[in-house]
C-alpha cells in the first residue's frame, strides 16, 4: 500500500488529468507542475512565481516535490482550472489581451493580478480604465533626438478616433495626433531596456513613426495597452460591420513578425553594406540606424508570390562589401533587395518570416499600400 504522502501525490497527479487542468490556468502552458492551494488552480513554474507576488491571496506548492495534506487535495479536487476560470474570468472584454506563455512577464503578472487580486473580470465597473473609450494620463516618453525620457500627457479618445500627446502639461495643441486606424502598441522590454517599455507606432503621411513609452506602475501601462486595443476594436467594428470578433481580434495589436540586425546595400548594389536594425511589421520591412529611432531610414513593401515577390537564400555573384556571410535576396517586381545576416540561424529565421508573408495572398487594401510604395517620392 502506498504511504500517505505517496498516495496524496498519486491523487494529485490524477487531478492533473481532469479537463482544464492539463494546461496552466493563467498562460495556457502545457503540463503545469505547480498549484495554488488557496485558489485551487494548477499553474506552470513561471506563473507560480507571479502568484508569489500576491501571496496574501495565492499560496503555491510544487505538485511533485512538496508534501500535500488530504484536505488540500480535496480542495483542489473541488475547484480545478475550469471552475476557477469560470469564476474569475466571468466577464473579460473581447478586446482584452489574455496573455499566453509567449507574452512578456509584465502582461502575465498584470493578468494574474487583474484576475485574482483586483477581481476585474467579476465586475464591469472595475474595467473602467480600459473600457470607457476615453483615457488620459502621463507616460514617460523617449525624446526623439536626445533619447531622454520625459513625462508627457497622453489622451486616448475613441470618440475623436485618436491617441495624442502633449509636450507641455498645459499645452493646448498636441505634439502628435495618431489615428486609431493606424495605431499599434506592443511591449518591447528587451529593446527599450525596461520591463514596462511599450512601443507605439502609427502612420504619418503613410510612413511609420515610432514612439517609446513606459510607466513605473505595471497596471497603468497595461491599462493603456488594453485601452488602445479597446479603441481599435470599436473602430474596426464600425469599419467592418460584417466581420466577426474572431476576424477583428488579431488586428487589434500586432507583435512584429521578426526584428534584428542585418546588413543592406543600396539600389545600385555597388554601395558598401551597412548594418541596420530591421523590423518586419505585417508587409512592411523597415530599417533603422538604431532600434529606438523614431523614423525608419527606409521601408520595403513585401507582397505575395502571385504578384512576383520571392525570397532567395544567398546573394548574386560578384557582390562585394558585406561582412556577414549569410545572404538573402528579396525579389520584388521593381528591384532586388540584398541583405546579409550574421549567423545561419538569423538567415533561416528571416527567410521563414519573409516566406510566410509572401505565401499569404494580398488583401484588397494591401494593393493600395503597394501602389503607394511604388510611387513614393
Amino acid at each position: 500500500m502506498a504511504s500517505g504522502p505517496e498516495k496524496n501525490r498519486q491523487l494529485l497527479k490524477r487531478l492533473l488529468e481532469k479537463p482544464g487542468n492539463g494546461n496552466c490556468a493563467d498562460c495556457g502552458a502545457a503540463d503545469p507542475e505547480w498549484a495554488s492551494y488557496t485558489l485551487g488552480v494548477f499553474v506552470c513554474h513561471s506563473c507560480s512565481g507571479l502568484h508569489r507576488n500576491i501571496a496574501q491571496i495565492s499560496k503555491v506548492k510544487s505538485v511533485l516535490l512538496d508534501p500535500w495534506s488530504s484536505s488540500e487535495i480535496e480542495f483542489m479536487d473541488s475547484m480545478g482550472n475550469n471552475a476557477v476560470k469560470a469564476k474569475y474570468e466571468l466577464i473579460v472584454p473581447a478586446f482584452y489581451h489574455c496573455p499566453t506563455y509567449n507574452d512578456c512577464l509584465l502582461l502575465r503578472d498584470q493578468w494574474i493580478r487583474a484576475k485574482y487580486e483586483r477581481k476585474e473580470f467579476m465586475c464591469v465597473e472595475k474595467q473602467e480604465a480600459y473600457s470607457a473609450g476615453y483615457r488620459e494620463g502621463f507616460l514617460w516618453k523617449r525624446g526623439r533626438d536626445n533619447g531622454q525620457y520625459l513625462s508627457r500627457k497622453f489622451i486616448l479618445s475613441e470618440h475623436e478616433g485618436v491617441l495624442k500627446y502633449f509636450n507641455k502639461h498645459d499645452a493646448r495643441e498636441p505634439k502628435a495626433i495618431m489615428s486609431i486606424n493606424t495605431v499599434n502598441a506592443t511591449f518591447q522590454p528587451t529593446k527599450i531596456g525596461t520591463s514596462h517599455g511599450m512601443q507605439i507606432t502609427y502612420l504619418k503621411d503613410n510612413s511609420t513613426r515610432n514612439i517609446f513609452v513606459y510607466h513605473e506602475d505595471g497596471k497603468e501601462i497595461v491599462d493603456w495597452f488594453n485601452a488602445i486595443r479597446g479603441a481599435r476594436f470599436h473602430y474596426l467594428q464600425v469599419a467592418f460591420p460584417g466581420a466577426s470578433d474572431s476576424e477583428l481580434l488579431p488586428k487589434l495589436t500586432r507583435i512584429y513578425i521578426q526584428e534584428g540586425y542585418m546588413e543592406k546595400t543600396g539600389p545600385k548594389h555597388t554601395e558598401g553594406f551597412k548594418k541596420r536594425w530591421f523590423t518586419m511589421d505585417d508587409r512592411r520591412l523597415m530599417y533603422f540606424k538604431d532600434p529606438l529611432d523614431a523614423y525608419a531610414r527606409g521601408e520595403v513593401f513585401i507582397g505575395s508570390k502571385e504578384n512576383s515577390y520571392t525570397v532567395l537564400p544567398g546573394l548574386p555573384p560578384n557582390i562585394q562589401g558585406y561582412h556577414w556571410q549569410f545572404g538573402i535576396t528579396i525579389v520584388t517586381p521593381d528591384r532586388k533587395f540584398l541583405l546579409a545576416c550574421e549567423t545561419e540561424k538569423d538567415q533561416r529565421d528571416w527567410m521563414a518570416a519573409f516566406q510566410t508573408v509572401i505565401n499569404r495572398p494580398m488583401l484588397p487594401q494591401e494593393y493600395a499600400v503597394e501602389a503607394y510604395f511604388k510611387h513614393k517620392p
